[in-house]
């Protein structure tokens, strides 16, 4: 068998056929053709897709949310609508208490965001408005912060012993720092008290409300400095990975209006942005492109071989009278058969190679295209080679499959009959 296929004279009767007909041949190749580019290009771009937001969000926890609190909307308890009600550090606790499936939880505080002033900070003669930040060191296990050699982000003994430190942004870097010059050690003065910079926090815009002017200070430090007690402006909340977080996010909620005396059923009163469910839509939304990628490409695949199969069939009525003296000559039916077999799977790859050269161009190109500065959340659209090679090897078995029905219709052909044939 392996004989036959490599023979050079197998490949010249089947290019000899396949040439008799040349604009036949090549319009039902498209169709293979059209398939796989048809199934490269949407799994590339559901990947790309994929790629972007992973990229975008490297350093956020998939399975985390943002809890806030608003304006109560019902009246309960006595109390009346509208009221306005604070977080407590004391609920951090019961949170972490009634709800084991939070990984991590870090209590935030903010000055210079949401029509606040940003407080003023000074070094020497230099000084600048910034956003201030008080942090737990959880937050930094929720959002990665990129701190740049040599420094470090807040750790549990700055909150412990309510350490006056910072990590500084770059732009405050910049602003109050020589060039050149090492910050990591240096004093800043905010509110008339004095800072030791521990770190330099590589700015990535990545959404949320840190900036390159953002300067983070441990919680305990920050509630001291502003004398807000106990108060706490929002949570930041990582699940475990495995854990519902939609349905974390409405059990936190009620949580929290058993705590603070809010109607159940009041749908303002406390805020939430759940970044898991939007990870969930965007991976749900890339598993529709490439199921969808596969039902089009693989239909129009279909359609392709089909086309690719009447033609043989086609091929072989008209060589009816060439197959007769053939088998006359002493050619076995296996090897009538494997010629068939062989121009249908050849014509199928071929076609299958086009595809995937022109699929990977067209992503190539859409891939240089993109804007380098990342601001669009797309990148590096490829389809993996795994996907690749199964779509060759589905498109070889079918090729095998549809020349069975021309290869059968060759075979059956008597030669007595064939070369009466005009």
């Amino acid at each position: 068998m392996f004989r036959f296929i490599f023979d050079r004279d197998t490949w010249q009767e089947i290019w000899g056929s396949i040439s008799k007909n040349k604009v036949r041949t090549v319009i039902t190749v498209i169709g293979v053709l059209w398939g796989i580019f048809v199934y490269i290009a949407l799994s590339g771009a559901a990947k790309g897709m994929d790629n972007g937001f992973e990229k975008e969000f490297k350093d956020i926890a998939n399975n985390s949310m943002f809890v806030w609190i608003q304006r109560t909307s019902m009246p309960y308890k006595g109390f009346k609508i509208g009221r306005s009600f604070n977080l407590r550090l004391n609920d951090v606790e019961v949170l972490k208490q009634k709800h084991p499936e939070i990984q991590f939880i870090a209590p935030r505080n903010v000055k210079g965001v949401f029509g606040d002033a940003p407080p003023t900070v000074v070094r020497g003669l230099k000084s600048g408005t910034y956003t201030i930040f008080g942090d737990y060191p959880d937050i930094d296990r929720i959002a990665r912060k990129k701190i740049y050699d040599g420094g470090r982000f807040l750790n549990d003994l700055d909150i412990q012993h309510e350490r006056k430190v910072a990590v500084i942004g770059e732009r405050v870097q910049k602003e109050l720092f020589d060039i050149d010059e090492d910050p990591v050690g240096k004093y800043i003065r905010l509110n008339d008290i004095y800072f030791q910079v521990i770190g330099v926090y590589e700015y990535d815009n990545q959404g949320g409300f840190e900036d390159d002017s953002t300067i983070f200070i441990p919680f305990s430090t920050y509630q001291k400095v502003y004398a807000m007690g106990d108060i706490v402006g929002w949570m930041a909340i990582a699940a475990f990975p495995e854990v519902d977080i939609v349905a974390l996010e409405k059990n936190i909620k009620q949580t929290i209006k058993r705590l603070h005396d809010v109607h159940p059923d009041d749908e303002r009163a406390v805020g939430a942005f759940n970044l898991g469910e939007m990870f969930g839509k965007i991976i749900g939304f890339a598993r529709g492109m490439n199921l969808l990628s596969l039902i089009v490409g693989l239909a129009t695949i279909i359609a392709g071989v089909i086309a690719i199969g009447n033609i043989l069939l086609i091929s072989v009525k008209e060589r009816t009278k060439e197959l007769g003296i053939r088998r006359a000559l002493g050619a076995t039916p296996r090897e009538v058969r494997a010629q068939i077999l062989l121009e249908s799977v050849f014509l199928t790859v071929v076609a299958g190679l086009l595809g995937i050269i022109a699929g990977v161009g067209v992503l190539a190109m859409i891939n240089a295209m993109l804007p380098e500065d990342g601001g669009f959340p797309y990148t590096n659209p490829t389809v993996p080679i795994p996907y690749v090679i199964g779509a060759m090897l589905i498109m070889v078995i079918l090729g095998t499959l549809i020349g069975l029905i021309p290869a059968q219709r060759a075979v059956s052909i008597r030669p007595i009959d064939a070369l009466r044939e005009e």
